[in-house]
C-alpha cells in the first residue's frame, strides 16, 4: 500500500479493495488467431492455462482505465485517465497473481505455504516490465499476502509485504521508514512499516529496476519475520505483481511473469526473540556523535502499546555488536521484544543485538520492536545510550 508523505491515514490497498468483485471474467471472442482481451474496471482473466490470473483491479477511481493481454503471463495498461492526488490512495492496481486472492485461486499454485516451511529457494519469481516516465505517477511493486489461517475468502488478516522495484512521481510506501541500506539477496533495500488493521511491510530497492530474475522472496520474508512483522505460524497465500496507479500509467507493461514454488534444503530464518540471551560479538564503543535513535509509539490501546526504536550508525565505521539502553518516563513494562534480547529493571530497559543484526554499517539502521503494558503513563523516552555512550 502506498501513500504520499503527508497522508499517513488508513487507506485501503489496491490489492484488497476488490474483495467484492474480484471474480468477474471478461472472456475473449473465439478466434483462429491469438486474441487480445481488454479488461476494464475490476475484470479478471485466467492466463497461461489457469496458472495465473490477470486483474485490472481499478478500485479507487471511476476514470476510464483498461489493460490488454493476449492470455499469456503478460499485460499492458492500454489506457488510463486516472488522476488521483499523490497525497491519497491510488486509483487501481492492474496486476497478475499466483495463489489465492480473496478466495479466487489459480490452478496448482503450490500455495498456501506456512511461513515456518519457507527457506531459501522455496518461492522465487522473475518479472520483466516496461516503464514509461513523463508525468505519470505510479509504483512497480510486488504485493504478497499472508493469512493467519491457510485460506480466506476475504481480506487476509496477517500481513501485506510489498517489494518496490521502482516508482515514478511523488509517491512512497505506506507507514514510515524503519531501516535503510539493508542488504538482502545481494540487493539493497529501504524498509517501511505501518499497520492499517494488518501489518504492511514495504521493501524499496535502492537501485531501481525494470526486471528481476529468480528473486528469492523467502529471504525478504525472513527479514520481515526477524523484525516481528510476519509470524512463522502464518501462511503465504499469494504473490502478485503490478502497478499502483495514481496518475496516468498508459504504456506500463508486464512482458513476462513467473512464480515458482520449488525449494532446496531448509535453513532456519530469524524469528522474534525473547529475554533469553545468546552469544554475540563484543560491542564496539561508539561516541555520542556516531549514532542516533528514533523512538516511535506504533500503536496503543487501553493498558497496552506497541513501540519501536530505530538505531542509525551515523559514524564512518561499522558498529560490531551493540547494547541499547533507555529508561521509560512512564510505567511501561515490555512483554515481548523482537530483533534483540532484553532485560528490564523497573523502568530501565537494556537491549542487546540478535545474531543476525549485530553489525550496523555506516549509514545503516536496525529496528527493535516490542509490545508492552502500562498502568497510567506511556510517555515516550527521549534519552538513549548505545554501548554505554549517549546516542541522540
Amino acid at each position: 500500500m502506498s501513500i504520499a508523505p503527508d497522508k499517513l491515514a488508513i487507506v485501503l490497498t489496491g490489492a484488497m479493495a476488490v474483495a467484492a468483485g474480484v471474480v468477474a471474467l471478461a472472456l475473449p471472442a473465439v478466434s483462429s488467431q491469438a486474441a487480445t482481451t481488454t479488461l476494464c474496471n475490476s475484470q479478471t482473466l485466467a492466463a497461461s492455462g489457469g496458472a495465473y490470473t490477470i486483474q485490472n483491479n481499478e478500485w479507487g477511481s471511476s476514470a476510464p482505465e483498461c489493460i490488454s493481454t493476449d492470455g499469456n503471463a503478460d499485460f499492458t495498461v492500454a489506457n488510463s485517465s486516472i488522476s488521483n492526488s499523490t497525497s491519497g490512495a491510488p486509483g487501481g492496481y492492474p496486476s497478475m497473481y499466483k495463489g489465492c486472492h480473496w478466495g479466487a485461486c489459480t490452478s496448482n499454485s503450490g500455495f498456501p505455504i506456512q511461513v515456518s516451511n519457507l527457506h531459501p529457494g522455496t518461492v522465487t519469481s522473475s518479472w520483466n516490465t516496461s516503464q514509461p516516465g513523463g508525468g505519470n505517477a505510479y509504483d512497480v511493486a510486488y504485493d504478497i499476502w499472508f493469512n493467519q489461517a491457510p485460506t480466506t475468502n476475504g481480506q487476509p488478516n496477517g500481513a501485506e509485504l510489498m517489494i518496490w522495484l521502482n516508482h515514478n512521481g511523488s509517491v512512497q510506501p505506506f507507514g514510515s521508514q524503519v531501516a535503510s541500506n539493508v542488504s538482502i539477496g545481494g540487493r539493497g533495500y529501504d524498509v517501511w512499516f505501518g499497520n492499517q488493521g494488518w501489518n504492511t511491510i514495504s521493501y524499496t530497492m535502492t537501485s531501481p529496476a525494470t526486471s528481476v530474475s529468480n528473486l528469492d522472496i523467502d529471504q525478504l520474508v525472513a527479514d520481515a519475520v526477524g523484525r516481528g512483522y510476519v509470524q512463522n505460524s502464518w501462511y503465504l497465500i499469494d504473490v502478485e505483481a503490478g502497478f499502483e496507479l495514481w496518475q496516468g500509467g498508459a504504456g506500463l507493461a508486464t512482458t513476462s511473469f513467473t512464480v515458482s514454488t520449488g525449494g532446496s534444503s531448509p535453513s532456519p530464518s530469524p524469528s522474534p526473540t525473547s529475554q533469553s540471551p545468546s552469544p554475540s560479538p563484543s560491542p564496539t564503543q561508539t561516541g555520542s556523535a556516531n549514532c542516533s535513535v528514533t523512538y516511535s509509539l506504533v500503536n496503543s490501546w487501553q493498558g497496552g502499546f506497541q513501540g519501536q526504536t530505530v538505531v542509525k550508525n551515523t559514524g564512518s565505521s561499522a558498529i560490531n555488536g551493540w547494547t541499547l539502553a533507555w529508561t521509560f518516563p512512564g510505567d511501561q513494562k515490555i512483554t515481548q521484544l523482537w530483533n534483540g534480547f532484553y532485560t528490564q529493571s523497573g523502568e530501565a530497559v537494556r537491549v542487546t543485538n540478535a545474531s543476525y543484526n549485530a553489525a550496523i554499517p555506516p549509514g545503516g539502521t536496525v529496528a527493535v520492536g516490542f509490545t508492552g503494558t502500562f498502568t497510567s503513563n506511556d510517555t515516550s523516552p527521549t534519552a538513549f545510550t548505545l554501548n554505554g555512550t549517549s546516542c541522540h
